[in-house]
């Protein structure tokens, strides 16, 4: 299996979950704590960034470093749109 294939498949994995209950024991079994805790900030940091929020307050509130800040806020504005894509819909179920 290729690299892109089994990245394929882990994304068909998250797919098949049902509850966040799924999704936490999967990620328990796929990433340490530190870095679950590492993906949980960073989906933080973008929150933070979508409503307008100033680099330097995310960071101290988030406890991201300022590469960090910068590499999401990249993310949240580039073309593959994942961040914006799951804020808009935690924020549609909220």
């Amino acid at each position: 299996m290729t690299q892109d294939e089994a990245i394929g498949r882990l994304c068909a994995a998250l797919c098949v979950l049902d509850t966040p209950e799924e999704a936490g024991a999967l990620l328990a079994d796929l990433c340490t704590r530190r870095e679950r805790a590492e993906l949980a900030r960073r989906l933080e940091v973008a929150a933070m960034l979508r409503e307008g929020k100033p680099y330097l307050e995310v960071s101290h509130v988030t406890g991201a470093s300022s590469t960090t800040v910068s590499r999401v806020s990249k993310c949240l504005n580039g073309e593959a749109g994942g961040y914006r894509l799951v804020l808009d819909r935690l924020d549609a179920r909220a």
